[in-house]
This record gives C-alpha cells, structure tokens and sequence, in this order.
C-alpha cells in the first residue's frame, strides 16, 4: 500500500472531519506524525488530553505498546480507510491490542488523565535492571535542571543512561545520541530505550567524527567526566562552538581542574556545584549518598 504524506492540507482535513463527526473539543489538540524520524507516541499521548496521530499502514503494535505503558483507558477514535470520511468507530485502547494500523491515516486518542507536566526525576525503579548502576532521582533531577533541555534540544549524553532517556522524553522534537563505552552498558541502554518506547534515542559506542556522522549535531551535552572527557568537548566544540555543557563527577581534583579545561575551549559563566542527598532508613538515621560535582557552562557565542 503506498505510504501517504501527511501535508498540512491532509492535516487539516482530518482535523475537519473529527471537529464535523464528534463532539471532541479540538482546541488543544497535539498533533504528532510518527511516519517521521524520532517520534515518541507515548509520552505525547501521557502529556495531553487530545491527541491526533498521523501513521502509516503496517505498524502491528502501537495499541499493546500504548496498553503496555499503562495507557488502556485511553478512547481511540478512528476510522477504516485512509481518507476522512466515512463511519467514525470508537474503542478503548485496551481493546484493541490485538489489531494493528491497516492503512494511512489520522486518528485521535483521547487521555483524560493526561498531565501536561515534564517527567523529571524518575524512580529508578522505572528502569531496567541491567549493568547500569543509576544516579539516584533527586541528583538527576538537579542534573536535568541544569541542562534546561527543550523539547527541540540536539543531545550528546555521554556515560549517563538514566539522563539520555530522561532527556529524550523532555526533548519530543529533538533527539539524543547516548554514547556508552561498555558493550553492557550499551545493552542495558537499548533495553530502556524500548522500556519506554522512545524513537529519538541513538546508541553509539564513540565520540569522533566516524561514529557520530549520521547524528544531528547537538546543542546541548551532558557528560560523566572520565580520562576522555577533555577529548570529547574539544571534537564537540569543534562541531557546534555554540554547544553547551553540563558535567558531572565524584572526583573533587577533575571538579577543580575542569574550569581551565572548559576556558581554553572556549566556555565561559562556568558554575560549579556540590550537591548532597541524605535519606532516613528504616533505622531512623540518616544515610549519605555520594556528593557529586555539576559543572555547567555555555559557549562565548551564547553570551
């Protein structure tokens, strides 16, 4: 069947026919086109209310995937064919797990329990378990908000699994490209990746220019500093002057020297931060987690 494309003239004669064949309200209504790279449907659809979802024919999952994610109350409300008319049929997502998208077209998924609020500091128990060991939710939240990811955001997320996916659900329109150096750590990764069903994740073992010449070049990187890190600012920096940093570490000697390292590249408004978590135990005392250092800059061309 060939496959369509979704113009802004298509768009808008789905978003005709549902306002002229229902009672939906349409006014806020997200559009997502995952016959395009890098789409993520299902956090779109958990952050609104109304979604319309341009998809092409041959996707056999996308209502277990949307039921998996905790999303079977959802209403879908579609149609047949792959043009907007005709009957309108209405069915609960998890009724439908067992069907996939027989041909092009527009549909709506509505969520009344949509929150319309970003995901930062999740659980780590929402991660797969693997041969990662995650930061804890707290730190990587003070890590997120300091990168001030936006939703169209180009990311280099270097050694920091749990930040890549965090990242790629803030940054809907962008992408992420995790670099991981352990072949384990790389697995554990792409077993998140599907976990939370993302398409704007990219997995890559190096950072130089043969490993990274497919990947958009990015705005933002966030890095775990390790005996490379002074190599992978300099190849980013050369690819993007305007990039801005985000750093951490546990190791107060790179936290001291990192200001030289980041001013002979050219960053400036350098800040550094220590930051320390306690929890209460079960035994009414106060148990220390490891204090990192977060180092954030932006390049002399953002000033």
């Amino acid at each position: 069947m060939e496959q369509q494309i979704f113009t802004n003239e298509v768009i808008l004669s789905w978003l005709q026919y549902y306002a002229k064949n229902t009672t939906l309200d349409l006014e806020h209504v997200k559009i997502i086109d995952i016959t395009k790279k890098n789409k993520n449907i299902i956090p779109t659809v958990e952050a609104h209310k109304t979604t319309m979802v341009f998809t092409n024919a041959g996707i056999d999952d996308i209502f277990y995937r949307l039921w998996n994610a905790g999303l079977g109350e959802c209403d879908v409300w579609y149609n047949e064919g792959s043009d907007p008319s005709g009957e309108i049929l209405h069915q609960k997502v998890k009724d439908m797990i067992d069907r996939g998208i027989n041909a092009s077209a527009g549909m709506l998924i509505i969520n009344p329990n949509a929150r319309n609020t970003a995901k930062i500091g999740l659980s780590n128990e929402m991660f797969q378990r693997g041969s990662i060991q995650y930061v804890g939710s707290e730190i990587r939240a003070i890590i997120l908000n300091k990168m001030r990811v936006d939703p169209q955001d180009d990311i280099v997320v270097i050694g920091g699994a749990s930040i890549a996916i965090e990242a790629a659900l803030m940054a809907p329109e962008g992408s992420v490209t995790a670099v991981e150096y352990s072949h384990q750590d790389r697995a554990t990764l792409a077993d998140n990746v599907a976990h939370f069903d993302l398409h704007n994740v990219k997995i890559i073992d190096h950072v130089n220019a043969e490993s990274m010449k497919e990947c958009p070049v990015p705005s933002l990187v966030f890095l775990v500093a390790s005996a490379s890190t002074e190599q992978e600012l300099a190849y980013l920096t050369g690819i993007n002057p305007d990039i801005n940093v985000v750093i951490y570490t546990l190791d107060f000697k790179v936290a001291a020297g990192m200001t030289d390292i980041l001013q002979g590249l050219g960053f400036m408004d350098i800040n550094t931060i220590q930051v320390s978590v306690a929890k209460l135990s079960s035994k009414n005392t106060f148990k220390q987690e490891p204090a990192p250092w977060i180092i954030t800059a932006r390049s002399s061309n953002n000033a």
